[in-house]
Parts: C-alpha cells; sequence; structure tokens
C-alpha cells in the first residue's frame, strides 16, 4: 500500500472524524468509570501495572496544584503510556502507506481537526500559567516547573485530533482512546494518575476561536475560565462592562485592541452617529474622522482596514487615534508609525 494516497486506514476514515470533533469539543461531566478503565488499559497495554490511585481534579489548573504537592505519585510514565505507543502506530502506518499516503492520510482525518484544537490547547495553557504565576509570584524558576508540568499533560478530549488519525477500537491505542473520549486532561505517574474533569462551556465562533460576549469562553466546573472576544483573550471585568458602553468609555480606553473590542460590539455606525463624527478625508490607507468636544481637544481618529484576512475570510476594522492637527488618512497611519506621510508607502501592512 506504499505511496498511496487513496488508502483508507481501517477504523480511522475521514467518517470517524465527526466524532473525534465531537469528542474534543464535549462540555459534559467525565465519565469517571469509563475514563479510570481507559486508564488502566493503557497502563496494562504499555506493560505497567495500573495505578494504585487515580485523582480527580476539576481543570487543568487544579491538577497542575495537585500534580506538584502529590506526595507518592512516583515518577512520570507519558512516554511509556502515551509517547511510544503513538510513535510507534505513527511509524507502522507511515510504513504501510508512504509518504504521500500518510500525508494524505492525516490531512483527510487529523488535520482537519488540529489547527482549532491545538488552539484552545495552547489558550488553556496560557491560561493555566497566568493564574498559577500570579498567585504564586515565584519568577522565572517556578514558571519554568510549571510549564514542565503542562508540558507532561496527556490531553484527554484534546488528543482527539491525532487519535482520529489510528484506528483505535482495538490495538495499543484503545485505552488511550477510551479516556479521550470520557475525560479531559490526564497525567500518568508510577502510582497514581490525575486526571480532569470536562470543562462545562465552551463557546467559539465560525472560525473556531473562543468568543463569547456574555461570560466565559471556556469554563470548567472548578470555576477556571477563560475569557475571549472572537480569539482575543480579554479580562472577565471587561466583558461585565460591555452592555453599559459609552461614546465616552470607548474614547477613554488606551488598549487599542479593547478599544477594537468595544467599538465591535458597541457598533461602528453607532458610535460615529453617537458621537456626531465628521467625515474628513479618504485616501487608499483608510478613512479620517473627528470628533469635537466641549472644553477638550478634538477626538481625530483613522479608521483602518487590517490588509490580513482573519481565518473566516473577514478583515478586522481598527481605529488609530492621532493628534488633533491631522488633516489626511494617510498622515495619521504615517504618524502611528513615526513616519513623515511622504515617506510611509507600506508593502504589505500587518
Amino acid at each position: 500500500m506504499a505511496d498511496n494516497p487513496a488508502a483508507v486506514v481501517e477504523g480511522a476514515s475521514s467518517d470517524d472524524v465527526g466524532d473525534w470533533r465531537a469528542c474534543a469539543a464535549v462540555t459534559a461531566p467525565a465519565d469517571r468509570a469509563a475514563a479510570e478503565d481507559g486508564v488502566r488499559r493503557a497502563y496494562r497495554q504499555a506493560g505497567l501495572p495500573g495505578p494504585e490511585r487515580v485523582v480527580w481534579a476539576g481543570s487543568p489548573r487544579e491538577a497542575v496544584t495537585l500534580v506538584r504537592d502529590l506526595a507518592g505519585k512516583g515518577a512520570s510514565v507519558r512516554e511509556a503510556v502515551r509517547s511510544a505507543p503513538w510513535a510507534r502506530e505513527r511509524h507502522r502506518l507511515h510504513t504501510e502507506l508512504g509518504p504521500a499516503g500518510w500525508a494524505a492520510h492525516w490531512a483527510a482525518t487529523g488535520g482537519r481537526l488540529w489547527e482549532s484544537t491545538q488552539a484552545l490547547v495552547d489558550r488553556i495553557r496560557a491560561g493555566v500559567l497566568e493564574d498559577l504565576a500570579d498567585m504564586e509570584r515565584g519568577g522565572s524558576a517556578a514558571e519554568a516547573e510549571l510549564r514542565l508540568v503542562l508540558l507532561d499533560a496527556v490531553l484527554g478530549q484534546h488528543d482527539a485530533p491525532w487519535l482520529a488519525a489510528f484506528p483505535t477500537d482495538a490495538g495499543p491505542l484503545e485505552g488511550l482512546a477510551a479516556v479521550s473520549r470520557s475525560a479531559g486532561w490526564w497525567w500518568p505517574f508510577a502510582h497514581v494518575a490525575v486526571v480532569c474533569e470536562r470543562p462545562v462551556a465552551l463557546h467559539r465562533d465560525e472560525a473556531g476561536r473562543l468568543d463569547h460576549g456574555d461570560g466565559p469562553a471556556l469554563a470548567y466546573p472548578d470555576g477556571f475560565a477563560l475569557y475571549a472576544w472572537r480569539g482575543m483573550p480579554v479580562p472577565a471585568d471587561f466583558l461585565a462592562e460591555l452592555p453599559a458602553l459609552t461614546p465616552e468609555r470607548i474614547r477613554a480606553e488606551e488598549n487599542a485592541e479593547l478599544r477594537r473590542v468595544m467599538l465591535e460590539y458597541y457598533g461602528y455606525d453607532r458610535y460615529l452617529a453617537d458621537c456626531g463624527a465628521q467625515h474628513v478625508h479618504r485616501d487608499e490607507t483608510g478613512t479620517l474622522w473627528r470628533i469635537d468636544l466641549p472644553d477638550d481637544e478634538p477626538v481625530v481618529m483613522v479608521e483602518v482596514l487590517n490588509s490580513t484576512p482573519e481565518p473566516d475570510g473577514t478583515r478586522r476594522t481598527y481605529w488609530l487615534r492621532v493628534p488633533p492637527t491631522t488633516l489626511t488618512a494617510r498622515q495619521g497611519v504615517a504618524w502611528t508609525f513615526g513616519l513623515h506621510p511622504d515617506v510611509y508607502a507600506p508593502v504589505r501592512e500587518t
């Protein structure tokens, strides 16, 4: 079957991708009995005795704390339980299908789930790191330790992309697949396995980015949560402020990314109308607007469109506040780069 892009691997066809996509996005309590059975099968398939006990955590954040503090857990057995069987199965399939066949098979199965799931994994890791680093204030050494613990996790339901590429109903990945279908992240040690619950809420936009304006975009049962607007991380109290936004509050926001979120939520047309903005100038760089304020200097802003499209093909609109003396859109955009308008000529804006 070498170099056969049309080959279909038994038990891991593209028809299974939908099931694994759903698995990665499940927001229901873990099936603890099924997960613990899967953990013990994964140990047995690795030639190891099962863990003496399984400890449950409400989220990856709580699990990282448990892993660091748990006495008598023994050495990590992630290499034997997860990495080695995955490497052997990948080598077997790669040899069976050939380089082109493997590439086509991956593109039709796990590759379809990889980007959105990995982005979610990266955001969870960053959120855990941020929460625990803020709580501990232990400096770079403590942060490095947290990163290592996070990287030592088996990703449970978020291992769905790579599991989608292999037969899992039987064979060496059966135990890992059973945990993936039943629970969240987990950490295997010689004597103890630490296993996480799954999220209770997950909100994403049409491009797969975390996105929710009325609460956490991702939440776990113990309270660990991530807040985001169209993929951009935002503070929790920032979202609570959105329903009561005013043009004055938007103008006062110094963070350009947060100001953009405010404007998207409030509505650009509404903002310009409410402010009585005057159209001043337009050219290929953007549109210049001016808002005169009583007892204050005018607010002058350039409306620009990001030249790099978003994953869904749309383009973000940004509002750049520029000096009140600005007369043209080009002059304003050039000012944000510290340039004279005569020399501002971007090859490609990002």
